[in-house]
C-alpha cells in the first residue's frame, strides 16, 4: 500500500513516503506545500495523511484538490487538526486556518448549498472530534461522536464551554 504523509516533519509513517517543506524533517521529497502540483502523477496513492498541515496551507480548498489528485479512487485521505475551540490552534503564529467539525463538508454530498467551491468529491468515513481531557473523562466526548447531529448541537451552543482539542477525517476519494 503507497501512503503518502504529507507535511510529515519529524514524525514520518512507517513505510510511506513523506513530503515535507523544511529540510530538517525526515521527509523524502522537500518541496512547498503550497505550489501545486506536487512532483507526484496523478492517482499515485492508495492513502494519504496530512496530520496537523492543513491549517498551515495558504489554500484549504486547493489543498484538498491536490489531495484528491494524487490518491486513487477509493483511498482513504486522513486529516488532523486543532478544533477551533482549543488553545492551540490560536497559540502558533504558523496557524492560518481554523476549523471546526464542519469544515470540510463543501467536499461531500452534505454541503450545504457551497459545492460549488470545488468539484472533487469526498464520502466521509469517519469524523470524530477529541475533546479536553476533563470532558473526555466526564463522557462528553462519547456524546458529540456520537451522531453528526449531536455534533452540530455541540459545534452551535456547547463547545465554547465544553471545548474541543482535535478533528480527525478519515475520507474515501470520490471520482
Amino acid at each position: 500500500m503507497r501512503i503518502l504523509d504529507v507535511g510529515c516533519g519529524i514524525n514520518k509513517k512507517k513505510g510511506a513516503i513523506g513530503i515535507d517543506r523544511n529540510p530538517a524533517s525526515r521527509a523524502d521529497v522537500i518541496c512547498d506545500l503550497d505550489h501545486f502540483p506536487y512532483p507526484f502523477h496523478d492517482s499515485s496513492f492508495d492513502a494519504l495523511q496530512a496530520v496537523h498541515v492543513i491549517e498551515h496551507v495558504s489554500d484549504v480548498v486547493r489543498s484538498m484538490e491536490e489531495f484528491h489528485r494524487l490518491v486513487r479512487a477509493g483511498g482513504e485521505v486522513f486529516i488532523v487538526t486543532p478544533h477551533y475551540t482549543d488553545f492551540s490552534s490560536f497559540c502558533d503564529p504558523t496557524h492560518r486556518w481554523h476549523l471546526n467539525s464542519f469544515s470540510l463538508r463543501y467536499f461531500g454530498e452534505d454541503h450545504g448549498g457551497f459545492g460549488y467551491y470545488s468539484p472533487v468529491k469526498f464520502r466521509e468515513i469517519l469524523v470524530r472530534v477529541k475533546l479536553l481531557a476533563l470532558w473526555k473523562w466526564l463522557g462528553f466526548e462519547l456524546l458529540v461522536n456520537r451522531s453528526p447531529r449531536f455534533r452540530r448541537f455541540w459545534e452551535y451552543y456547547l463547545c465554547y464551554i465544553v471545548r474541543g482539542k482535535v478533528i480527525e477525517w478519515r475520507l474515501a476519494v470520490l471520482k
